[in-house]
């Protein structure tokens, strides 16, 4: 078997896919054979990706908060592609403040999106999974769900509970067939990553044009950042969206088949991590 049609005849659902990791991996499984339902809450993203991948891609608007429209989703996309064989959690926000300065709207936004989303659409899958006796869920998190961040409360705790939650489900679901596993990456070349170097210097490091350099924002996360309490990256670099997804087609994959309750942690030995 090639890699081409690795995932061959199986149904992948996609959250968050409309840019940056999400995107990422609904090219990654499509190029695998995947059929994929890409969704995210903006629609045009995700239409662009149907429109280059026609044959193996669908785009679906999905607001992973809304209970309802996740349950709908999950009978559509077994009409339309099939019994779903794998989900992919991807969705996710991020709202950057000191704890004490943080508003409790910013911290239930996040946890809807980053915490409760993640439960919605895994408990759907994981129902209609579990009926079949296979399956496959990949919660994409974050090293910052294992190390702390200044500035990232919200978000870190978000993850933190995503990764918990995937595991909890991946023990309920191991006897039926279901592996659980999460990828949590480190710096990553996405437009969320650029916000949060943005709000995290502030007016610092400014090109000419008054707005933050990319490359300078890249190069002091490789190299750490002590008033932040941030170790640097060991491999030199930030990561790619596609390393990312290279790790979620690995886990959804049957390469992966005796792996599940594991979060693996992609993000150039960033954390340190034993």
């Amino acid at each position: 078997m090639t890699a081409a049609d690795e995932l061959a005849g199986r149904t992948a659902l996609v959250t968050g896919a409309g840019r940056g990791i999400g995107a990422a991996v609904v090219r990654e499984l499509a190029a695998r054979g995947a059929r994929v339902v890409a969704t995210d809450l903006d629609p045009d993203g995700v239409a662009r990706l149907a429109a280059h991948h026609p044959d193996r891609v669908t785009a679906r608007t999905l607001d992973v908060t809304d209970p309802a429209a996740v349950d709908a989703l999950l009978a559509e996309t077994a009409d339309l592609s099939g019994p779903l064989d794998i989900a992919v959690n991807v969705a996710g926000i991020l709202r950057t403040a000191q704890v004490l300065e943080l508003s409790d709207a910013d911290w239930a936004a996040t946890f809807a999106v980053n915490t409760t989303g993640v439960l919605h659409v895994s408990r759907a899958a994981g129902r209609t999974m579990a009926e079949r006796g296979s399956g496959s869920i990949v919660t994409v998190a974050s090293n910052a769900a294992g190390i702390p961040r200044t500035g990232m409360a919200a978000y870190a705790a978000s993850k933190a509970a995503a990764v918990m939650f995937t595991k909890c489900l991946g023990l309920e679901l191991a006897a039926r067939g279901v592996r659980c596993n999460t990828v949590s990456p480190g710096s990553t070349r996405t437009a969320m990553q650029r916000a949060a170097r943005r709000s995290a210097s502030g007016a610092r490091a400014q090109d000419e044009d008054g707005h933050q350099s990319t490359a300078d924002g890249e190069q002091r996360a490789v190299q750490g950042d002590l008033a932040a309490h941030r170790t640097g990256i060991p491999l030199g670099r930030i990561a790619e969206p596609e390393d990312i997804a290279e790790a979620v087609a690995f886990l959804v994959s049957d390469r992966a088949r005796h792996i599940t309750l594991h979060d693996l942690y992609v993000d150039g030995g960033a954390t340190l991590r034993a």
